[in-house]
């Protein structure tokens, strides 16, 4: 215990030298007993990993609470995949069908349903969630908390050798676990080949956003046009267009809001499919059941192999919209989406697709417009409507994702900065972004309007959905491999089925590409670029702030000097530099010669909480000689930062005051605080370096720039009048 104590008060010193406080090292301390002091003393390690190690326990739901949520879940998460009755049939060019077919068909959507959606998302993926939150940046985030990951193209770094003596990260081990971990670590191919399907499956999923309303709406309102030959299909473009304004624009009000409006409808539309379902079967093939057995596809397989290869393309179709199961957890809780999938969805789906077939049995020459054919005559007009209404429900559920994926990518820094808004005070995953939700607007808009026909369109969507699932399976074997520490067997077990299916699954939508197949991969390259260049741009900026930042010996000798002017009052000066001093003060000591008689250099973080308590929000530490301090500002994501309004500046000063080590020392805090106050700013703008390659340059010089010019500043968050304000840049040749 007593070397425990020494090592952390080792570390306490490292923590402060780059940047930590000591109010934070109370957590650190509390978990010391599993501490080694060789493993604790960590010269590289930083105020941020160290607070990341802390655990999180995560929020527990009533059952009412959860009920509750898997209601709403069926509006934001569900809408997708419950409406794909809609186009499954139609969309299949089979012709001179046969009852054998019809029944492969309905057993192929059976088993599709059960064993990529039920069994493989709802009770295995979901469960590779990071602290609540899900989808293809979730599993990589996971995995960077086991995983020391050092490729220059790493989207962020946060492990240390120390973690690994952490009660956080302090799993048992097995040698194929430590094997497997141990290769990935050492091999930089590897870990980029691992960042690149990460960035290429995030991109796949906010291109899912624009791709899912745009089919859903169109396919929905085109079944009007069976009424009447009048209506052309112009008429249901310009229907989809202002239907898909509005959806957006409603987007606003926020999840809770919208899946309160949004869930009665979809509840609604299962139980009126799932009544028509049985109306269908009861009266045209009673005995449609019997398909679920798999060897109606081992029938349809010998008669015809490659007809069963092209349909796969097509009932595909059917699963489209499970993946946001896993990207909107966030929005809600494992067992909300678990419940409401398998006692309301699932059996909803199975008996609506039975009731299309047992139709389709009867009157096989109407499967190209197979759905809205199997309506009953007199509900015809009521089931459009629900259709229509559940068409634009349909598309909130990759809506609410592409928000999600997008904070993740901004919390992990390879994202632009955009406006993240928190729509509910009780779930942290609820969120809504201005930006990013018209950029979907414009692209859907453009879609409707280029492609003018669902077909097209349906074909891009299967292709963006089937690489979002291969990549998902690729990164939960991982984590099932070295951080559930499975067994190799049943690690095996779910890797190679998954993989075959979804491969094969692939290899049939790979023939849609040139009718519409090409559409997300078109998107992916575009965000691609600027996730890539954003990332690249950031991780060049940290290097050169890590390598130039200055010592506390450095900070001394210049404040030190006989030369330097100490202005009255107290200056913040604000960076997003947490572990340690930016060279950028160096630069404005330099060109200044003065430093206010207070100087303390900020840092703001906003941490996945709703809101952080008054005597935690600021820690302070001291740097160097006196009047120099480092604090770090903790807010919840509820939590404004309003510094004109005065509470938080005398809060502030009231924390240097606590941290005051002499009595005169605090008065000259007190009496700097009376003086003026001014907030400085670091703003740092890249230059690439004649040395680098023509790529290179090109990223950081034009691309990384544009977007840097045109995102929100880090800072963006201040409420300071300008005229209190001073802003100073520098140069970073990289």
């Amino acid at each position: 215990m007593k070397g425990s104590k020494i090592a952390s008060s080792s570390v306490l010193e490292d923590v402060l030298e780059n940047g930590g406080t000591r109010q934070e090292m109370h957590d650190f301390r509390s978990g010391a007993e599993n501490i080694e002091p060789t493993a604790a003393v960590d010269r590289t390690l930083s105020f941020s990993r160290v607070y990341k190690s802390t655990p999180i326990k995560p929020k527990e739901y009533r059952a009412m609470q959860t009920l509750l949520l898997a209601y709403q879940s069926l509006g934001v998460v569900y809408g997708d995949l419950a409406t794909s009755p809609v186009n499954v049939f139609s969309a299949t060019s089979m012709t001179n069908l046969t009852e054998e077919d019809l029944l492969g068909t309905m057993s192929l959507i059976f088993w599709t349903l059960t064993i990529i959606v039920l069994i493989k998302y709802v009770f295995i993926v979901i469960h590779a969630d990071d602290h609540g939150e899900g989808g293809t940046f979730a599993l990589y985030s996971y995995l960077c908390r086991h995983i020391n990951f050092h490729s220059k193209f790493t989207i962020q770094n946060t492990r240390l050798s120390s973690d690994d003596s952490l009660r956080y990260y302090n799993r048992p081990s097995s040698p194929l676990r430590s094997q497997t971990k141990e290769f990935i670590e050492n091999s930089t191919k590897v870990q980029n080949f691992i960042i690149f399907i990460v960035l290429l499956g995030t991109c796949m999923v906010i291109g899912d956003g624009a791709l899912t309303p745009a089919t859903c709406v169109l396919s929905a309102l085109q079944g009007i046009q069976s009424l009447s030959p009048k209506i052309t299909q112009d008429y249901v473009v310009f229907m989809s267009v202002v239907l898909l304004i509005l959806l957006f624009i409603f987007q606003r009000c926020g999840t809770n809001k919208v899946s309160f409006t949004f869930s009665p409808i979809m509840l609604l539309w299962l139980v009126t499919n799932a009544a028509v379902g049985i109306y269908n079967i009861y009266k045209y093939y009673p005995s449609i059941l019997k398909a679920v057995s798999p060897h109606y596809i081992v029938l349809f397989s010998s008669r015809n192999a490659k007809t069963l290869w092209f349909l796969l393309g097509d009932v595909f179709l059917s699963i489209t919209g499970a993946e946001a199961m896993f990207a909107d957890l966030g929005h809600f809780n494992k067992r909300a989406i678990q419940w409401a999938f398998s006692f309301i969805v699932y059996p909803a789906l199975i008996i609506t697709y039975a009731g299309e077939t047992a139709y389709l049995i009867k009157y096989p020459e109407n499967i190209t417009n197979a759905y809205y054919s199997s309506l009953p005559r007199p509900v015809y007009w009521p089931m459009f409507v629900i259709s229509t209404l559940a068409a634009i429900v349909a598309s909130q559920s990759m809506i609410s994702a592409s928000f999600s994926i997008v904070k993740q990518s901004l919390a992990l820094g390879c994202f632009p900065r955009v406006n993240m808004r928190h729509t509910s005070s009780e779930h942290e995953g609820q969120v809504y972004s201005p930006e990013i939700n018209y950029t979907l607007m414009i692209i859907c808009v453009g879609l409707v309007i280029g492609f003018k026909g669902g077909v097209a369109l349906a074909n891009a969507y299967g292709v963006v959905v089937i690489w979002v699932m291969i990549i998902t399976t690729f990164l939960t074997s991982i984590v099932m491999l070295i951080i559930w520490n499975t067994s190799i067997l049943l690690v095996l077990g779910f890797f190679v089925p998954y993989i075959l299916i979804e491969g094969t699954f692939m290899t049939s939508l790979l023939n849609k590409i040139p009718q519409g197949g090409w559409v997300p991969f078109a998107i992916s390259a575009i965000l691609g670029t600027v996730m890539l260049s954003w990332t690249y741009g950031r991780s060049k900026k940290s290097t050169y702030e890590e390598e130039g930042k200055m010592s506390i010996n450095e900070l001394n000798q210049m404040l030190s000097s006989a030369c330097l002017y100490r202005t009255p009052g107290i200056c913040f000066f604000f960076t997003d530099l947490v572990n340690g001093i930016p060279p950028i003060i160096r630069r404005y000591i330099q060109h200044t010669n003065s430093v206010r008689e207070i100087m303390v250099v900020v840092t703001i973080r906003t941490l996945p909480i709703k809101t952080v308590l008054p005597e935690e929000r600021f820690n302070v530490g001291k740097l160097g000689v006196e009047g120099v301090y480092r604090c770090l500002v903790q807010l919840g994501y509820k939590d404004s930062l309003n510094l004109d309004g005065g509470d938080y500046i005398t809060a502030m000063v009231a924390k240097l005051r606590e941290n005051a080590e002499t009595i005169v020392e605090e008065q000259k805090i007190h009496s700097a605080a009376e003086r003026e106050t001014v907030f400085v700013i670091g703003r740092t703008i890249l230059t690439a370096n004649q040395n680098n390659g023509w790529f290179a340059r090109f990223t950081i010089d034009y691309l990384y720039r544009f977007l840097q010019k045109n995102c929100r500043s880090s800072v963006s968050a201040l409420q300071v009048r300008p005229e209190k304000t001073l802003q100073v840049g520098m140069l970073y040749e990289i």
